[in-house]
């Protein structure tokens, strides 16, 4: 069922490869970030469980008769499952019949209030082990939108391949423009006024829409001040605590209770996705920092949350940090997905810190330091080497690479050995 207009993804390869491994694969991910488009692209028959004019009888449909949903040409996707949750079942049923690999692909965007707890839904999910794979899917990377030249690969550094020579695609300006319209697909072909709007939009009906906290309705003006909070201290280890005191101080009241449930309405939506601290075995007896760095899914949701435009960013170069340190976490975590990687940061009680640590399952890993201008290069450089003099070798192996990743233009390998590359220039 391909789409002559749809935008490759990344992940299309790797959906492919789970789907020859697995009975089915079940895509998450937040609304509007591409998961029907890319579903649809490899199934051969589909159903829409949201269609108005059908889902009350799909969801009877699969009270008495679910199997009956699942007839049509394989791989048949199932979208937003959990309309539905029985089909999970249903699904599950119907691999351990036939035992037939790349039956369904089903999508899923958020636990739906009323009709699943994500107790239960972890559950279901838990319980497809062996049988139904999981792909997180995220906004569009630059290279996915056009917006990175892509020469220098992700995966080819992992491998070794590190005489790089090159150039990125996007200025200072175009960085900023991308950082606030954020890699929403729908927003990537609009005009440029118009593209700024989506993510404005996304966060009006976050806040708006009647989405359930412990059985009473959320309140909007509590949920913009929480995304307020979080995205001004975005790419921040930011505790709870001076959330909770920042939101205090707008007139909202708020308990620690009260955050954790509105953080987790937002989890459940896959819009906030902080980041882990790695905790290597290091030489010395510094202190590792376990807190986790704060995050969006998409760096223009905290641009949206805040009401700035490009023009803003280009006059607040520090806050355009911040943001810019949020893009190259998205892209990466894009880069890194099929390579079976994670995202985690660095920072010690002696002030030592790596923005970005890429682990890998097979136990590589590399360092990265995130630097908007091409000035702060040598002081990421310099971080980078004695975070890898660090590292008790014994116990892990050596970084595959180092990496400071820039808004510059040309990526090259220093004397030294550490890579510059501009984000404007990598793919996975």
């Amino acid at each position: 069922m391909e789409n002559p207009s749809y935008h490759p993804r990344i992940c299309d390869d790797y959906l492919k490869r789970k789907l020859r491994s697995s009975g089915a694969v079940l895509i998450i991910g937040p609304k509007w970030c591409g998961k029907t488009w890319t579903g649809l692209n490899v199934a051969r028959s589909v159903i829409f469980l949201q269609d108005p004019d059908k889902r009350s009888s799909y969801i009877r449909l699969a009270q008495t008769e679910p199997s009956y949903l699942l007839q049509g040409e394989k791989p048949r996707l199932i979208d937003e499952w959990q309309i539905a949750p029985v089909l999970w079942d249903a699904v599950r049923f119907a691999i351990d019949l036939d035992g037939k690999k790349g039956q369904f692909i089903l999508t899923g965007s958020v636990v739906v209030p009323g009709n699943d707890s994500l107790a239960e839904y972890e559950r279901r999910e838990h319980s497809g082990t062996g049988r139904i794979s999981r792909l997180r899917m995220r906004t569009m990377s630059l290279f996915e939108s056009g917006e990175s030249t892509g020469l220098v690969s992700l995966k080819s550094l992992f491998d070794g391949k590190e005489d790089i020579v090159g150039e990125g695609k996007l200025s200072i300006t175009d960085t900023a423009f991308a950082i606030c319209r954020g890699g929403w697909p729908s927003a990537v072909d609009m005009e440029r006024e118009d593209a700024l709007e989506v993510a404005y939009n996304y966060v009006d009906a976050v806040c708006e829409e009647e989405i359930s906290i412990e059985g009473s309705r959320k309140n909007p003006e509590r949920m913009r001040s929480i995304l307020r909070s979080l995205s001004r201290n975005v790419s921040t280890m930011t505790s709870d605590r001076t959330i909770i005191s920042d939101v205090v101080a707008n007139d909202i009241s708020l308990t620690n209770k009260t955050l954790e449930n509105y953080i987790k309405v937002l989890r459940d939506l896959f819009l906030i996705e902080d980041i882990k601290a790695w905790q290597p075995s290091i030489r010395s007896k510094t202190g590792i920092r376990t807190s986790d760095k704060r995050q969006f899914t998409d760096p223009s949701l905290a641009v949206a949350s805040l009401g700035l435009s490009p023009e803003a960013l280009l006059d607040d170069f520090n806050y355009f940090g911040f943001l810019f340190e949020s893009l190259v976490v998205r892209d990466l975590r894009i880069y890194s997905e099929p390579l079976r990687g994670t995202i985690k940061h660095y920072h010690d009680n002696s002030g030592l810190e790596s923005d970005i640590i890429i682990s890998l399952d097979d136990g590589r890993w590399a360092a990265v330091e995130v630097k908007l201008g091409t000035k702060e290069i040598d002081m990421g450089a310099e971080n980078l080497k004695k975070l890898s003099s660090k590292i008790n070798t014994e116990k892990h192996s050596s970084p595959s690479f180092l990496m400071v990743v820039t808004g510059g233009k040309f990526a090259y390998r220093r004397e030294d050995g550490v890579l510059v590359v501009p984000i404007s220039a990598l793919k996975d």
